[in-house]
């Protein structure tokens, strides 16, 4: 709902931030958010993100991209809708500059090994911890966060950077 970029990008006023979201109440939320803190560094595009991405983005255009509690598809039927597949990671990681971070986490233990595995496994990315990271002191926790904490769940981040030579 757009707490969670809203914090980040008030901590950090020098960085721009552009939001990509599909569910209209997280848009509008997020946008209020923005009216309401006076943030300048914030950008949203409603649209499918895989799309922006593609269509939108030149490669080695962004610094990072945060990946916080993406759907789970948490039945195994649906894991193919997961947005976290090797096709995605690499669209990515080209749209990533070299030096640049992919920072993802999940309180879904097999989407966690998911996206280990497939990031691990695309060439311009490297990770920066052995298997997963701490999480990071930016990354403020979350609504689903907390809900899954609540419930029981542990949480995995994943900060993986773009190699800076091939």
């Amino acid at each position: 709902m757009g707490e969670t970029t809203a914090q980040i990008a008030e901590a950090n006023p020098g960085n721009d931030y552009l939001a990509l979201e599909v569910h209209t109440p997280g848009v509008g939320s997020l946008l209020k958010l923005i009216e309401e803190k006076h943030l300048g560094n914030v950008r949203i595009i409603q649209h499918d993100a895989v799309e922006v991405l593609h269509d939108m983005l030149a490669d080695n255009m962004l610094d990072g991209a945060h990946i916080f509690f993406p759907d789970p598809w948490h039945k195994t039927r649906h894991n193919k809708r997961r947005l976290i597949q090797p096709p995605f990671a690499a669209l990515l990681a080209r749209k990533l500059r070299p030096g640049g971070y992919l920072h993802a986490a999940t309180d879904w233990r097999d989407y966690a090994a998911q996206m280990l595995a497939v990031l691990s496994a695309e060439p311009l990315l490297e990770n920066t911890a052995a298997g997963y990271a701490p999480r990071p002191a930016y990354r403020p926790l979350t609504k689903f966060e907390q809900r899954g904490l609540r419930l029981g769940h542990e949480v995995w981040d994943l900060v993986f950077r773009r190699k800076k030579d091939l």
